[in-house]
């Protein structure tokens, strides 16, 4: 029914943008609410639902700080003995 939501913040995605934010949250809905395709008695809910998790995901995304990953070069020279 749902593939695995990926990661979405960098590094490990550099161009995330709204339609993956989008698609992110519109995985998660269809997950907790078991439904591929709501009822027409619950698609305003279900369209809330998905509106309101990518803005979750954007606000996260743009909020948190992720340290960068140290270069190759650097972590091998912290590893061999002084």
């Amino acid at each position: 029914m749902c593939r695995s939501i990926k990661t979405l913040r960098p590094p490990v995605t550099e161009e995330a943008g709204p339609e993956d934010f989008h698609a992110a949250a519109l995985q998660y809905v269809r997950k907790i609410s078991g439904f591929r395709a709501p009822s027409a008695r619950n698609k305003a809910a279900f369209d809330a639902a998905v509106d309101a998790v990518e803005e979750a995901t954007r606000r996260l995304l743009d909020e948190i700080e992720v340290r960068p990953a140290p270069s190759r070069a650097a972590d091998a020279q912290a590893r061999q003995p002084a």
